[in-house]
């Protein structure tokens, strides 16, 4: 398994991925997590590539939405859950144990690091 610690609401949260996630995150939630990161990744490149100067419409038409958050919340929580056991087995409860709320866009690029880690591969070509 791959960990990280990342910094939730002024607490530090261990993270963790492995072959094992995307089944911890069907059973939880019956989705498919390949697709819903694909999703949540491409969601997320599209409300962060925004110039500082961008316009009210142009950040309303690349915000994430509600989905998009409540993807994120799943992920967050499978991966805490996956490295950390004692972890609330209710997402909504893990989410409310924090103090303070806290923003994707200091958590997604640990949960895109861990995801993309794990998924390289390690096997060699047998062609050249």
């Amino acid at each position: 398994m791959i960990r990280r610690v990342v910094s939730i609401g002024g607490r530090d949260v261990p993270l963790g991925a492995s072959a094992l996630l995307p089944k911890i995150y069907r059973i939880r939630f019956g989705k498919d997590l390949l697709s819903d990161m694909n999703r949540l990744r491409k969601a997320y490149q599209a409300a962060s590539s925004l110039p500082p100067d961008a316009t009210e419409e142009e950040k309303e038409a690349a915000a994430l939405d509600e989905i998009d958050l409540t993807v994120f919340e799943r992920v967050a929580w499978a991966m805490a859950y996956h490295a950390d056991k004692t972890v609330p087995q209710d997402p909504d409860e893990w989410l409310e144990s924090f103090d303070d709320v806290f923003s994707i866009y200091e958590v997604f690029p640990v949960i895109l690091e861990l995801w993309g880690l794990n998924s390289k591969t390690t096997s060699v070509p047998a062609k050249k």
